[in-house]
C-alpha cells in the first residue's frame, strides 16, 4: 500500500473547479516529481494534501488513513512536512526560534538541522529577515525537516535563488533521499536537477493528471506537450 496516496480528486475555489481528477502514490522513500506548466494544480494539490484546500470528491489517503475529515495542523501531525513555495520564514525570529517553533520529538532536532545546514547554525541568533535567500530556504526546510514528517514536500524550493545557491539546495535534496529515507514529493521546473534526485513522475495539465511514470520514462514528446513553454 502506498505511503500517501490521492485518487481522483477534485477541488474548488469558491465557484470555480481547479483540480477535476488527481491521482498520485508515493511509496516510503520514494521521490516523486509532481510537474505542469504554471497554473496546472500544483500547488493546489499540495494544499489538498495539507488539508488548507478541502476536496470536493475523491479520497486523499495517507498511511492507510482518510485526511478528509482532519484539519490541516492535525494533518501536518500525522507526518507531513511542508517547505512552502516563498519560504515563508517569520522574519521577526531568530533562526533558533524558527526552527524550535516547529520542532516535534524524532529523530531530527536542533543540533541534527544544524548539522545539516551549519549555515543554520552559524547564523541561529539573527533574525530571520536578516538571511539571504539561500539561507531562508535552508531555514525553510529546517524548520520542515524539525516537525519530524515521513513525507517533505517541496515547492519551488529553488525558485528565485542565484544559480550557486540551487546547487546547494539541489545537494541538499539529494542527500535527504540518500541519507534519510523520506518520501519527497518535489515540485521544481529544472528537469536536469530533477533527473537526478526523482524517482517517479506526475504531471499535471488543467487540473487533471495527465501522465505519471519512471522519470526516465519521460521522452522528448511527453516533454514538448505537458512541460514545454
Amino acid at each position: 500500500m502506498s505511503l500517501l496516496q490521492l485518487s481522483d480528486v477534485t477541488a474548488f475555489y469558491g465557484p470555480a473547479q481547479a483540480l477535476f481528477g488527481v491521482s498520485l502514490d508515493l511509496e516510503e522513500g520514494e521521490v516523486l516529481a509532481l510537474m505542469g506548466r504554471n497554473g496546472m494544480g500544483k500547488t493546489t494539490t499540495i494544499k489538498v494534501i495539507f488539508r488548507l484546500l478541502l476536496h470536493q470528491s475523491g479520497t486523499v489517503m495517507f498511511d492507510g488513513r482518510d485526511l478528509g475529515p482532519l484539519p490541516s495542523h492535525r494533518a501536518a501531525r500525522a507526518g507531513l512536512g511542508l517547505v512552502p513555495e516563498g519560504r515563508r520564514c517569520f522574519a521577526n525570529l531568530t533562526v533558533r526560534e524558527n526552527l524550535i517553533a516547529a520542532a516535534r520529538p524524532g529523530a531530527w532536532d536542533l543540533a541534527g538541522v544544524q548539522r545539516f545546514f551549519p549555515r543554520l547554525g552559524e547564523r541561529a541568533e539573527q533574525n530571520a529577515a536578516s538571511l539571504s535567500g539561500g539561507e531562508q530556504q535552508m531555514l525553510a526546510i529546517g524548520r520542515a525537516l524539525m516537525t519530524n514528517p515521513r513525507v517533505l514536500v517541496l515547492d519551488e524550493a529553488t525558485e528565485g535563488l542565484a544559480p550557486v545557491v540551487r546547487q546547494e539546495i539541489w545537494a541538499a535534496i539529494a542527500r535527504l533521499k540518500s541519507e534519510t529515507g523520506l518520501s519527497l514529493i518535489v515540485v521544481d521546473k529544472s528537469l536536469r536537477e530533477l533527473a537526478g534526485v526523482a524517482d517517479r513522475a506526475v504531471i499535471l495539465e488543467k487540473g487533471c493528471s495527465v501522465w505519471s511514470g519512471a522519470f526516465d520514462g519521460l521522452t522528448p514528446e511527453i516533454r514538448d506537450r505537458y512541460l514545454g513553454v
